[in-house]
């Protein structure tokens, strides 16, 4: 599998945030805490360069807790603050921007220094579509100033969000790199709404998605289907939900599409279990040049 695209409008993103990068004091970059790795755009650490960056892990309450703590620990290894967040309820928000504010003190030292007079910190928030950016600010800004949708690729345009005299928020739509090779990488996303449904299709998803949980999470995956343990079989086990889930045709065969859509659907809201399917390794590693090893 081989995703390629570069709709003109992330085109556009990643024109619009090198443009902008010299205005911002620090960038915010989200990610899917569930797949920290694959839900990160590789053309960041070249856009955004030695620019300060906190990682805010959204999400996390839909994320393995252990899991999450070992990404935690990998960042700090490399000497960025990762906080686990969700956009949604707005949990961890207040450390994340304490921690975005911290990271500028020589900034405000600088100015303080020189006279001048303090203006707000700059933060530029980053991410792939549909991982939350137009939830956080929402939530942040305490009213709908960034428009939100379910659908990959919703939020359009620049704006900046004044969230109060210390701190002003630089949106940016989400962005994807223009090819995907790895097959995995392209399911996992897939399975997390970054991907539109569209692109590939539902049935592959759920069959790659169930493959992947039964590795880490196979007894959650069995309660929560109610499935006899001696089934191993993928197909069988999707036949066997999509039977016990009513997702039925004429002549009372499963409908697998309807079954597929069921099993992604409830990863997805977290009815399976807090699963995150990325752990830290040497493969993760960002460039700058990190080479520990499994955290």
């Amino acid at each position: 599998m081989s995703i390629n695209w570069y709709p003109g409008h992330m085109k556009k993103t990643k024109d619009l945030i090198d443009a902008n990068l010299k205005l911002v004091d620090v960038v915010i970059e989200l990610l899917d805490a569930r797949i920290p790795i694959s839900s990160r755009n590789p053309q960041f650490d070249q856009l955004i360069g030695h620019k300060k960056r906190v990682v805010a892990l959204n999400k996390y309450d839909l994320a393995d807790p252990h899991r999450t703590k070992l990404w935690i620990q990998y960042y700090a290894k490399i000497g960025i603050k990762a906080i686990p967040i969700n956009s949604l309820n707005g949990e961890g928000l207040g450390e994340l921007i304490n921690e975005a504010k911290a990271s500028c003190t020589d900034v405000i030292e600088k100015a303080q220094r020189q006279g001048r007079l303090l203006r707000p910190i700059r933060a530029m928030i980053v991410g792939i579509p549909n991982v939350g950016k137009s939830s956080l600010i929402n939530k942040l800004a305490g009213k709908n100033a960034a428009k939100t949708g379910n659908k990959p690729g919703v939020t359009r345009g620049k704006q900046w969000i004044r969230l109060n005299k210390e701190v002003e928020l630089f949106d940016t739509p989400g962005i994807l790199w223009p090819k995907i090779e790895e097959d995995l990488m392209g399911i996992k996303l897939a399975c997390s709404g970054a991907i539109k449904d569209e692109v590939l299709n539902i049935e592959d998803i759920a069959y790659n998605l169930i493959v992947l949980l039964l590795v880490d999470y196979r007894k959650a995956f069995y309660e929560r289907y109610k499935l006899d343990e001696s089934i191993e079989d993928v197909v069988e086990i999707m036949t066997v939900i999509g039977r016990k889930r009513g997702c039925l045709v004429k002549g009372n065969e499963v409908d697998l599409e309807k079954a597929s859509r069921l099993i992604v659907d409830e990863f997805r809201k977290g009815q399976i279990g807090r699963i995150t399917l990325e752990i830290p390794s040497l493969q993760s590693a960002l460039t700058s040049g990190d080479t520990n090893e499994t955290v």
